[in-house]
């Protein structure tokens, strides 16, 4: 593929640029301070000195971002299991579209499960809007991820999706690099995931061909991410009550910055991966249609499809159901003391939302909305299964 863009401002740093970036960036007073947080019992002179020896990107991933994600898994998990890596073919790089549970966590943790099949991690898409510091914009470039440009007007947008599109098929073809991106922008704060019709779009601008035929070549291979818990829960559905309060509310750095630290190091119990085949013999049908709009529509709903087939149901699915809809529909699938349990959770989660004049009416909105956001995986999954998930 003949390169017409420049991508240096969006790609993850060379291996040849590695040292000379790491050597600014453990002289950032903010990453010293970060590292502490996260790890308070760590010797940060030896941390550094550790960093300092490492010569490329792979070497970080595997000698310094594995034992930490490692230490989160043992800390904030119940576990990480995963299933569908035979649909990984050896060789092959891949464009894993997931589903978006955590700021943070989503990409690294799938990067843990393909270490730990001996499989190359893939390149990271993150969001310029949660690169707040420089340090901060260094060190995810130094861990293999590239930059979407957020909140830019039509034209530039535009120019940013074209670029953007170039470095996933350059990644792809000629890096010969796996990339992860999310299914949309932003999380699915209710747990109802569905692929961004305008992500579909900037993915298929690049490759000269049609639509399909475009996406058939960065090899589009969906991936379910299912958390027991998300210690976010009680934030989105604060969230949910301000902009019910207030349409025009928005969120602050410090509300990403919150939700980064709460995902990062709050109790998330068993966490699932399932990967699913490529979506290339499936695309193949369509490769010759000149209608976008439709192939757009169709791309999103094979994705929907299988991630939401994926899940892995967790007994808090089956309840929050019940729940929700004031049944017993599937008490089956849970024990009275898991159900008086998850109560217990929500009411604990929600009461740590502090805003001032709360009236009752605003709390059982936000209940009913923590309730809506462990339902859905289990409501979508029936859908597109069209039969009783199991457990």
């Amino acid at each position: 593929m003949s390169n017409e863009y420049d991508f240096s401002d969006i790609a993850p740093f060379d291996d040849s640029q590695f040292k000379e970036k790491m050597a600014q960036l453990v002289k950032e007073p903010g990453f010293e301070h970060a590292v502490k947080y996260v790890m308070p019992e760590v010797d940060f002179s030896q941390f550094v000195r550790n960093l300092l020896a490492v010569p490329d990107k792979e070497t970080f991933q595997k000698q310094v971002m594995r034992p930490f994600i490692e230490m989160l898994m043992r800390k904030t998990t119940n576990g990480i299991t995963f299933g569908g890596i035979e649909n990984i073919v050896p060789g092959v790089s891949n464009t894993y579209i997931t589903n978006h549970r955590d700021i943070v966590l989503d990409a690294s943790f799938l990067n843990y499960c393909l270490l730990k099949n001996d499989i190359r991690t893939s390149e990271v898409a993150i969001g310029n809007n949660l690169l707040i510091y420089e340090w901060i914009t260094d060190l995810v470039k130094l861990n293999k991820s590239f930059i979407v440009k957020r909140n830019l007007r039509l034209t530039q947008a535009l120019e940013a999706a074209k670029q953007l599109s170039a470095y996933i098929h350059y990644a792809i073809n000629t890096k010969h690099e796996s990339v992860w991106i999310a299914q949309r922008e932003g999380r699915a704060k209710d747990s109802n995931d569905v692929t961004q019709e305008s992500l579909v779009k900037m993915l298929g601008l690049n490759g000269g061909g049609t639509v399909a035929h475009n996406v058939m070549e960065i090899n589009l291979l969906p991936v379910s991410i299912s958390y027991e818990y998300d210690p976010n829960d009680y934030l989105k559905a604060r969230e949910f009550l301000l902009k019910r309060l207030d349409p025009e509310f928005k969120k602050c750095q410090h509300d990403d910055l919150l939700s980064m630290e709460t995902g990062l190091l709050g109790h998330k119990g068993r966490v699932h991966f399932q990967f699913s085949p490529c979506l290339n013999s499936r695309l193949e049908p369509l490769e010759s249609s000149t209608d976008k709009i439709d192939t757009v529509k169709q791309i999103c709903s094979m994705v929907d499809n299988a991630i939401h087939s994926g899940y892995k149901i967790f007994p808090v699915n089956y309840i929050a159901h019940d729940l929700l809809h004031h049944s017993q529909e599937y008490e089956a699938m849970y024990t009275a003391e898991e159900k008086s349990a998850f109560e217990v959770y929500v009411n604990t989660q929600l009461d740590k939302v502090k805003l001032p004049d709360i009236s009752t009416l605003d709390c059982e909105f936000m209940h009913e909305m923590m309730l809506q956001m462990y339902a859905n995986p289990l409501r979508n999954k029936l859908q597109a299964t069209g039969k009783k998930p199991v457990q």
